[in-house]
């Protein structure tokens, strides 16, 4: 999934934006997740991933609005934040 929404992104200003906005949640996300596995604070990690889901439904949305992407799209959410945290490096 990731791979078809770079491609498109290369070629539009808009997927491109929301999808930089998806990488960089996707990173502070799965930092804090890591920082916080086992420890108190849950509600805050809590809160990322709702926000970073809500990006990534955004970046899905339009994706289907403009045909960039058909196949199943992985529900799992922790999934897709390393996907594209791995995939990409630095922002």
């Amino acid at each position: 999934m990731i791979k078809s929404i770079l491609e498109a992104s290369a070629s539009d200003q808009r997927l491109s934006a929301i999808f930089d906005e998806a990488k960089e949640f996707a990173q502070v996300y799965v930092l804090a997740r890591q920082r916080q596995k086992g420890c108190d604070g849950m509600g805050e990690l809590a809160t990322m991933k709702e926000e970073f889901r809500d990006v990534i439904d955004r970046v899905i949305q339009y994706c289907k609005e403009k045909k960039y992407i058909s196949e199943v799209i992985s529900s799992d959410i922790d999934s897709i934040a390393e996907e594209i945290v791995k995939g990409q490096g630095p922002l």
